[in-house]
């Protein structure tokens, strides 16, 4: 996979995350839901936190091989 499909990848998932807490603020907001969701987001922020330091690392190996 290209870094440019992974920013892709990881664009979608923060918009995902988005619409998600855009939900807490809602007028569809139900308390019995929240919880839920909560968790479900919260796992969705991992892996995008996840998916930009293998991002980061992969553009730190990169400089490191134009740096020399």
């Amino acid at each position: 996979m290209t870094a440019s499909s992974d920013n892709k990848k990881i664009s979608k998932k923060i918009d995902e995350l988005k619409a998600g807490v855009d939900w807490f603020y809602s007028d569809e907001f139900q308390l019995d839901e929240a919880a839920d969701r909560y968790k479900k987001l919260n796992s969705l922020a991992q892996e995008i936190e996840k998916d930009l330091n293998e991002l980061k690392n992969e553009i730190t190996v990169i400089d490191k091989d134009f740096s020399k």
